[in-house]
């Protein structure tokens, strides 16, 4: 089996595209349930976020995995398979083992080096544990990747390297608006990403701060803990109107800003300009409302063009080095661990022929001296252990390197081995590797 990964991002894809194919309600889990149920693929993680829908899956077969994990996300994203292939890419074997791990040490993020990667990785992977599609090859995989994000962001500076996308919105607001102290902000939603901004406009000075949610009790929650008041979202036309700068981050279906809505604002603001920060995808704010005069729209896009200018290189090289180095630690690893079975299937073989001729051996000689019989038994089991001692350590060598499954099979073919016990030994749980720099959680 090999991983497999098939997916569209910001850098493949537009905000429009990606919206559409973001994964609703249970859809990523019943995405897994497709995959896993395919012909191809034993194992699968979803890795679905606002700038990013990755299918991992562990395939028997290139070709066949990747037209069958294509169509399924395709079905499950609701976009047409022809529509969504050019945005896709795809990733196999090494090259997927890599793109992972630069994943989570955000080299691949909107922002670079942002840590909210990270937790989506960790809910993507125990999402799959607990839904059953998370094996051997994945699990380990994945956590790899956990340890290799936290390592970089150790070592590095790679979290500087590229500020949060609250962070940037508001620096892109106050180009318009000029510093935040002293304005009146507006905060639709009342999740991670809108308690990040309430707290960052609270910290900046804005006079007012209001939060807007669909469920009241949560708006209120936010709103007091940064000083603020809360409506509910039927409150939002007045709340609108005299916000200087709204930030948006609901995560609901459909827009939740019409053109309309910040028509009217706009209006009753009598020409003083306003800004809204888009920071949800799907978006909240409707198309239609980017030509609206005296307002000014800071969405995921516009983002995405600011922050390609905020990467720090020497961090990101650093970064880089660090993946490229685990990349082939893993991949050692790896290979390594998939010749082990054949290995103590080989041993387990070797004892079941010294056992065999043991208890030949006590047929022959019944009357055999306790002691004797002893030293014989002794003296076989060394040789047979001196005999296997070096061409096992070696094996175990040679399978780090690329290519390296080729000895195991060589070991099966020459010493006849079951498949069976082979498979048997391979059941078990492989234990994850380390680095010096972070633990197994």
């Amino acid at each position: 089996m090999s991983v497999l990964v098939v997916g569209l991002s910001h850098r493949t894809a537009p905000v429009d595209l990606l919206e559409r194919a973001t994964l609703t309600g249970g859809a990523a889990e019943k995405l897994l349930d497709d995959v896993v149920g395919s012909d191809h693929a034993g194992e699968a993680i979803v890795l679905s976020t606002c700038n990013r829908v990755e299918v991992y899956a562990d395939v028997d077969k290139f070709h066949g995995g990747l037209a069958q994990t294509s169509e399924l996300l395709a079905r499950r994203a609701g976009v047409p398979i022809d529509e969504l292939t050019p945005h896709l890419y795809v990733h196999y074997e090494d090259r997927a083992v890599a793109h992972l791990f630069a994943v989570a040490c955000g080299l691949d993020s909107m922002v670079v080096g942002e840590s909210q990667i990270l937790g989506q990785v960790r809910a993507a992977l125990r999402q799959a544990q607990d839904h059953g599609t998370a094996g051997r090859t994945l699990g380990a995989l994945a956590q790899q990747a956990l340890r290799v994000g936290k390592r970089a962001r150790t070592e590095t500076g790679i979290d500087r390297a590229g500020r949060s996308l609250v962070t940037a919105g508001l620096h892109e607001a106050e180009r318009t608006l000029g510093p935040v102290t002293g304005q009146t902000a507006l905060v639709v939603g009342a999740g991670s990403m809108s308690a990040l901004a309430a707290t960052l406009l609270s910290r900046a000075g804005a006079a007012h701060v209001v939060v807007a949610n669909r469920t009241l009790a949560n708006a209120e929650r936010l709103a007091t803990a940064v000083g603020g008041v809360a409506v509910s979202l039927e409150a939002l036309p007045q709340a609108l109107a005299e916000a200087d700068l709204v930030v948006s981050c609901t995560g609901a279906v459909g827009h939740v800003l019409s053109a309309e809505d910040l028509a009217a604002a706009a209006h009753a603001r009598g020409g003083k300009p306003m800004v809204v920060v888009d920071l949800a995808l799907p978006r909240d704010v409707a198309p239609d409302a980017h030509d609206l005069p005296g307002v000014t729209i800071v969405d995921l896009a516009t983002l995405a063009r600011v922050l390609e200018a905020t990467e720090h290189a020497e961090d990101v090289e650093a970064t880089r080095e660090i993946v490229a180095d685990e990349v082939t630690a893993f991949l050692g690893w790896q290979r390594a661990s998939q010749v082990a079975p054949t290995v103590v299937a080989l041993r387990d073989m070797a004892d079941g022929v010294v056992r065999a001729e043991l208890t030949r051996l006590a047929g022959r000689l019944p009357d055999l001296d306790p002691r004797a019989r002893a030293e014989i038994e002794q003296t076989v089991q060394r040789v047979v252990d001196k005999v296997l001692h070096a061409p096992t350590v070696r094996v175990k060598q040679l399978a780090g390197a690329p290519g390296g499954d080729s000895y195991a099979e060589a070991l099966r073919e020459l010493f006849e081995l079951d498949p069976q016990a082979v498979d048997a030994v391979s059941g078990g749980e492989l234990p994850l590797i380390t680095t010096d720099n972070d633990q197994p959680e």
